[in-house]
């Protein structure tokens, strides 16, 4: 199951084994305003090839970008995804990859995160910046 912070403004908790994250067996390990840490195992999020597939490595980018920028929302506001970008610097073909996210900048109407992802070697296998805007909490959210 994947972990979240608890409070997180809207998240539907009740929801959570339903969560993409959940599915490809992300671990949210660290969570701080300043900085939040996620693991993702390479099994079961490959490409056809057999390595690491773009599009975990990009879910794993929003997951913990979305998640800092929640912790860095004003108070009443919740925090969706805008833009992704991610750049793939090398292959990753078994163990877990280490997501860090920290802000780049955090404002009242969007925030915006720098996401390194790593292998068990520490070499760097992608970078992706997130940018998203923080909206209202819709009422009784």
């Amino acid at each position: 199951m994947t972990s979240f912070p608890e409070n997180l403004p809207g998240i539907r908790y009740d929801l959570a084994d339903q969560f993409l994250p959940t599915k490809m067996g992300i671990e949210i390990t660290e969570w701080d305003p300043k900085r939040v840490v996620a693991t993702m195992p390479v099994a079961g999020n490959l490409q056809p090839y057999g390595l690491l597939h773009g599009g975990a490595n990009a879910t794993l980018a929003e997951t913990i970008g979305s998640v800092a920028a929640a912790l860095n929302a004003p108070e009443g506001r919740v925090a969706l995804g805008l833009e992704l970008s991610c750049t793939h610097h090398r292959a990753a073909r078994q163990g877990l990859v280490t997501g860090v996210a920290t802000p780049v900048h955090t404002g009242r109407s969007t925030s915006t995160f720098e996401i390194v992802i790593t292998d068990e070697d520490g070499k760097r296998t992608c970078t992706a910046r997130l940018t998203c805007i923080l909206r209202d909490a819709a009422p009784g959210a």
